[in-house]
């Protein structure tokens, strides 16, 4: 595969949602809809044009044209193969108005036209980039390459858009016209181009609730026992920096503070409104808000999705009216949420503290654990820069705050507590891009209850929830922890030390036993302890008491002192024989806990100012001393040993993976993917199901798949003459689109060495189908070359309602079910991900060469991998996919498809 990394295959991001259809938000953070043009639009678009400059229209039609035929030309819609167009609204109401359209109709065989239009009011904002990106995606799908662009040569604006898209532009000029192409195959450009936009926007979306210049309280209660006037207190007395309005339409002071009747009553501009008002009244409100100009709408109250079916009505039509104003929505039935910046010292929260100020970021869908989250940060002094609950999720979602985090520089660590992923797929993309520059620490509830799905397939009734979610980890750098307690550990030592250059630990102690349990502790993450290197040995036995063991851990007995901590500390910093020193103290009574303390604080501060960067942990076994802060930097104390090691466990397994090379994707040259797209055209045409021998034969070959040679008969005797021509021995198999399991049938004769043999095992394959009725569900016999021995795996796809397609790898055969020894990944696949799945199965020392058996081919099982998630990402049609056996080769003679079966959608 070597040559193949010569050429990268890039994949264009997807939004959040649907690409044809849904919120929108532009570059300066406000938002808007998202459609299909639709033959009920003539009066909207119409209208669209009447606000339009004559310049616009001049520009989008290449001239005057009349008002009905320009409606009737932005009108026009069909088969998205054929033409699409799109349509962005904004306003609400009877208001709504459409502000962009864009188009394409087809001009070729990869080719079509596009064109767009935006309100003047509009310009400047990104939209028709953003139209651009849609159709880009949609045309792609349906086997469109290249975008041409008649524009005039004055429409400078136009043609920026199509240089700053990041698509490969060539222009060609005459007649006063320029007429750009696009093509559409994205590249690292483009990606990063339509990457940087979307942050761009999302970020700016946010900043309304970030970094509010006033904030609107809905619903200030008098009431000290209320959520409302908790959440009050917070924001006055944790010091917001700007005006808080009260908003009470029966009171006119709350807390000593003038009250307002309504949103729109209130004096001046608001950023951000906190909704804490029964759920039977936050529309109402939600509309004020949009009418005031409000930009963030903070919904705390419940009584939506969460109760039921009415819920969740209520909670559409709310985020309708959001869309509708172009706000955002955090919640709604959610804690609140803190920045605690200096310059912003946001509490709008109902949290009885506020944390300090620190480099930690958190969001948990849970507001009742955020409380408990809140309570536990402040216990450990760990300061937070902010803190997000994000409810029932109707709009913001973590995938939103990562990117906001991502560039605060306030934030280093990002904590999530998840119950559920919204679109995992774009969250896998943005971890895996945010995780290179900062730890994202996750605690994913519901992981027992999955189990699997019913499914024909060997791959499907593998798979479950916990599968996907697993591979996402695995993918994306994402450091999961188990419990949140781990999560806090962990986040301990990211947020105030170094990552770890290597596995190699240097455990100090004054007891025997916490050192074991520390080593113990390390390996099991997979972390080393090894002895100490002579040199430090030598100088460690002129420091220490001759009872002392200078070995690992270094046991400096009971009688250790303050000064012998801050020595040896200092001397096992200095070596490079270790990478990280993890300090034990066990208080036996001999030395005070607070001096040993002061003495660690002193050796790590030494060796910081000779710009030693190792990570130092402690356990100070069930006390917390405050003498390990350090200036900007905070040694983590743990209460136990495990808990450390599992926590530096964590650090090294990132600190690994952000390391090592980013995954890409080869570009396979050759791959016949119109052929292919066909061929699923005609089976979605029938009604899906599964393929036929000869289809996913077609199939297969379409994306360069390694094929044994084989024909397909419909007769014993055309078996016979088959095999002659492809050269003996062969192997015969029933071929059927309903019986899926051969050998539970028989169905598979190996080692046949003439026709008379190729013919009697066609014939007791009729009989025994005879014998069960089902004879007609015989599709004919396929006829195969026999393959060269190797190690037999298992290929195979299965969807996942919400991370899409998976692919695994494992042992061939049934070997896959009853040993259940197999590796899941999320498409798209990157040559990294293949490469951890092929040494990442139970099985890989088959691989490998195992008692004398010649080594398999790698490389081609990877390369055999990537093309399958080419090929379920380019046909999306793909329901099931198992290939099983695939064989694995000697090393250079590649690997070899023996049997496969796919169904399509």
């Amino acid at each position: 595969m070597s040559e193949l990394k010569e050429r990268w295959h890039y994949q264009a991001p997807l939004p959040q949602g649907a690409i044809e259809a849904g919120q929108v938000i532009l570059r300066d953070g406000t938002t808007a809809e998202l459609r299909p043009v639709s033959p009920g639009d003539r009066g909207l678009i119409a209208e669209f044009l009447s606000r339009t400059s004559a310049d616009a229209r001049n520009h989008r039609f290449f001239g005057e044209v009349s008002m009905g035929e320009a409606v009737e030309r932005l009108l026009s819609s069909g088969d998205v193969a054929e033409r699409a167009g799109l349509l962005v609204l904004a306003g609400h109401g009877a208001d709504v108005r459409v502000i962009a359209h864009g188009s394409y109709v087809r001009d070729g065989e990869e080719s079509a036209e596009i064109a767009f239009i935006v309100d003047d009011a509009y310009q400047g904002k990104g939209l028709a980039t953003l139209l651009l990106e849609r159709l880009a995606l949609i045309a792609a799908r349906n086997g469109i390459r290249c975008f041409r662009a008649p524009t005039e040569t004055g429409n400078v604006r136009m043609r920026d858009v199509f240089r700053s898209s990041g698509f490969t532009v060539s222009e060609s000029h005459g007649d006063g016209q320029i007429e750009a192409s696009l093509s559409l195959e994205p590249s690292e450009r483009s990606v990063e181009q339509a990457e940087t936009r979307e942050r761009v926007a999302t970020v700016a979306s946010l900043q309304a609730f970030m970094k509010p210049r006033s904030v609107a309280l809905v619903g200030a209660s008098r009431d000290p026992a209320s959520i409302s006037f908790r959440i009050l207190h917070n924001l006055v007395l944790d010091r917001f920096d700007g005006p808080v309005y009260p908003v009470n339409p029966r009171a006119s002071v709350v807390a000593s503070m003038p009250a307002y009747e309504s949103v729109g009553s209130i004096p001046g501009p608001v950023d951000l409104a906190i909704v804490a008002v029964p759920s039977s009244a936050v529309l109402q409100v939600a509309r004020e808000c949009g009418e005031k100009g409000v930009r963030a709408l903070l919904v705390i109250s419940a009584g939506f999705a969460e109760i039921g079916a009415q819920g969740k009505r209520l909670q559409e039509e709310l985020l309708g009216i959001t869309r509708s104003y172009g706000m955002r929505l955090l919640g709604p039935n959610c804690l609140g949420l803190i920045n605690t910046a200096p310059g912003v010292r946001l509490n709008a929260s109902f949290a009885p503290s506020f944390p300090p100020h620190g480099p930690v970021a958190m969001a948990s869908q849970s507001g009742a654990l955020g409380l408990a989250v809140l309570e536990y940060a402040a216990e450990l002094g760990m300061g937070l820069s902010s803190f997000a609950s994000l409810g029932n999720k109707a709009d913001v979602s973590g995938n939103d705050l990562i990117q906001y985090w991502e560039d605060d520089p306030d934030t280093r660590v990002i904590l999530l507590y998840l119950e559920s992923f919204g679109n995992p797929r774009r969250f896998a993309r943005l971890a895996r891009r945010v995780g290179r520059s900062k730890p994202i620490v996750v605690v994913k509830a519901g992981r027992s209850g999955a189990g699997s799905r019913a499914a024909s397939s060997h791959t499907a009734a593998l798979a479950a929830s916990e599968s996907a979610t697993q591979a996402l980890f695995e993918q994306t750098g994402l450091i999961r922890a188990e419990t949140l307690e781990s999560m806090f550990d962990t986040a301990s030592l990211l947020a105030s030390q170094p990552l770890p250059q290597g596995p190699r630990v240097a455990v100090v102690t004054n007891a025997g036993g916490p050192g074991i349990l520390a080593v113990d502790g390390l390996e099991a993450t997979g972390l080393e302890a090894p002895e100490a290197p002579e040199g430090l040995r030598a100088r460690l036995r002129e420091l220490l008491p001759a009872a002392a063991s200078t070995g690992n851990p270094i046991d400096m007995i009971a009688s250790a002192t303050a000064r012998n901590y801050r020595d040896v500390v200092s001397a096992t910093l200095d070596d490079e024989g270790f990478d990280s020193v993890l300090v034990l103290f066990t208080p036996i009574g001999l030395e005070d806990t607070h001096e040993v303390a002061l003495a660690v604080r002193e050796a790590v501060g030494d060796a910081r100012s000779r710009g030693n960067g190792k990570p130092v942990l402690t356990c100070f076994m069930g006390q917390d001393p405050e003498e390990l802060a350090l200036g900007g930097e905070r040694i983590p104390s743990y209460r136990f040993p495990e808990a450390a090691a599992q926590a530096l466990g964590r650090a090294y397994r990132y600190a690994s993976w952000k390391r090592s090379p980013m995954g890409r994707m080869p570009e396979f040259p050759g791959l016949a993917l119109g052929e292919a797209r066909e061929l699923v055209r005609e089976v979605r045409e029938r009604g899906g199901g599964w393929l036929s021998a000869d289809e996913v034969r077609r199939l297969l070959s379409s994306f360069g798949l390694p094929l044994l040679g084989e024909r397909l008969c419909d007769t014993a005797e055309g078996a016979a003459a088959a095999a002659a021509e492809l050269g003996f021995p062969v192997a015969v198999k029933l071929a059927s689109r309903t019986i899926l399991h051969k050998s539970e049938w028989d169905g598979v004769k190996l080692g046949l060495d003439s026709t008379a043999e190729v013919q009697e095992a066609c014939a007791a394959i009729e009989e025994r189908l005879r014998e069960a009725g089902r004879l007609e569900e015989l599709d004919g016999f396929l006829v195969q070359q026999m393959a060269p021995p190797g190690v037999e795996l298992m290929i195979g796809v299965a969807p996942d309602p919400l991370f899409g397609p998976l692919v695994a790898l494992g042992l061939g055969g049934i070997h896959v079910e009853v040993l259940r020894d197999v590796v899941f990944r999320i498409t798209p696949l990157t040559d990294r991900d293949a490469s951890q799945m092929v040494r990442g199965i139970k099985g890989y020392r088959l691989l490998t060469g195992f008692r004398g058996a010649p080594p398999a081919d790698r490389e081609a099982l990877e390369e055999a991998l990537l093309r399958v998630s080419r090929m379920v990402e380019e046909l999306p049609e793909i329901a099931e996919l198992d290939i099983n056996p695939v064989r694995a080769l000697e090393p250079g003679r590649g690997c070899v498809i023996l049997d496969a079966r796919v169904r399509l959608h």
